[in-house]
């Protein structure tokens, strides 16, 4: 039996963006964001928190939002380029690797407050989880962001991504006076899942989706 309207969850979209940089080579995606972060800030940023940081940027975060963030294997390249200097390790790098994760590389250099920051990591659920986060949050906007950097040889054990990408949602409960679209969970149904990725394809080409989101869990999302 398909759920009630009363056991739903609705979000209208407010903005959306994408950032698939492709086969493009991390020192490019770095050269091409540049731009928007302060020079000191953009030397110290890994590639991810140039990523994130450049969609959050377009969401404009302020004190009042909430602010998810889904990442499976976070700042991993840069760990692996870290090692990959070795013996000599490169004190770049070292500082580079233990940066804080994308969103706070991003907010603490602009020094943007936000009123609730949620982090999400490890499960092929984190799509699902991610708007899950937000469908729940009490603030009048929550903004949904995630990302992954491509890994090297961490691939080969199963602990980094086969891809580059990021992305932000800014989304309310209320309706904003040009909505770009409307995502909605309820409970039910049976199998599947929305991992990251998937999310990610869905934000990037602007395609409906109505899918099993997780074991009992239903989501659909329309673009206007």
């Amino acid at each position: 039996m398909p759920p009630s309207f009363s056991d739903m969850f609705e979000l209208h979209v407010q903005e959306a963006f994408a950032d698939d940089p492709g086969p493009e080579a991390p020192a490019a995606t770095r050269e091409r964001l540049k731009g928007l972060f302060a020079p000191g800030s953009a030397r110290r940023m890994t590639t991810l928190g140039m990523l994130v940081g450049g969609a959050l940027a377009r969401m404009e975060p302020g004190a009042g939002d909430s602010l998810v963030y889904a990442s499976g294997y976070a700042e991993s390249r840069a760990l692996e380029d870290l090692i990959d200097s070795f013996p000599a390790a490169s004190p770049t790098l070292f500082q580079t690797s233990i940066q804080p994760s994308a969103v706070q590389q991003f907010m603490i250099g602009r020094q943007i407050p936000v009123g609730e920051f949620l982090p999400l990591s490890g499960s092929d659920l984190l799509g699902f989880q991610a708007l899950r986060a937000a469908a729940l949050s009490p603030a009048p906007r929550v903004i949904v962001c995630g990302g992954e950097e491509r890994g090297t040889w961490l691939l080969e054990h199963g602990l980094a991504s086969e891809r580059t990408y990021a992305f932000a949602l800014a989304l309310s409960a209320a309706r904003p006076r040009r909505p770009l679209g409307l995502v909605r969970l309820a409970p039910g149904g049976g199998d599947g899942g929305l991992g990251l990725p998937g999310l990610f394809d869905v934000v990037r080409d602007r395609r409906p989706l109505d899918c099993q989101a997780a074991p009992g869990w239903r989501l659909q999302i329309e673009w206007h």
